[in-house]
């Protein structure tokens, strides 16, 4: 049976199968796959089975509902396929047929003005760079130089 399948640390192990045709997925208890975690929105996107597929539909949700880290437009259908990844908010799901699933392309398919399908981003595989760390880095490098210095200074002085 198709299910979402919850990979966020602290909702391993949840998961919501789709048994029926439409699915919502929210913060609050009246949706159908309540996720508690403040960065979901109340009512924050609507899925339902189109064949093997999963068709997906953001509700002006306030943190995004991502497609294989493409954001969706607010109130636009996104095509996710078995074994990618729907992100909402901080919480990320993957998508699992039970059948067996080869490996994906990570790009992602939108419908468009009139169901026109448009391809809006290929996601690839590769490092993502963190800036903080290296800025922290380096004012560290630069704040250790300028203690040996000045150690070095008050050293030579004392003599």
């Amino acid at each position: 049976m198709p299910k979402l399948v919850v990979l966020t640390e602290g909702f391993t192990g949840r998961s919501a199968e789709l048994a029926t045709t439409k699915t919502t997925i929210g913060r609050v208890e009246d949706n159908q796959f309540c996720l508690a975690e403040p960065s979901v929105s109340s009512h924050h996107c609507v899925v339902w089975l189109k064949n093997d597929d999963l068709l997906v539909r953001d509700l002006n949700s306030t943190n995004g509902t991502y497609l294989n880290e493409v954001q969706l437009a607010p109130e636009k259908d996104g095509l996710l396929k078995p074994g990618q990844i729907l992100r909402l908010g901080q919480v990320e799901l993957r998508y699992e047929t039970g059948k067996k699933q080869t490996e994906q392309p990570r790009s992602t398919v939108r419908l468009g003005e009139g169901n026109t399908m448009v391809m809006t981003k290929e996601a690839g595989f590769g490092k993502k760079s963190n800036k903080v760390n290296k800025i922290f880095l380096a004012v560290g490098a630069v704040l250790g130089l300028v203690i040996v210095v000045f150690l070095a200074y008050a050293f030579l002085n004392l003599k």
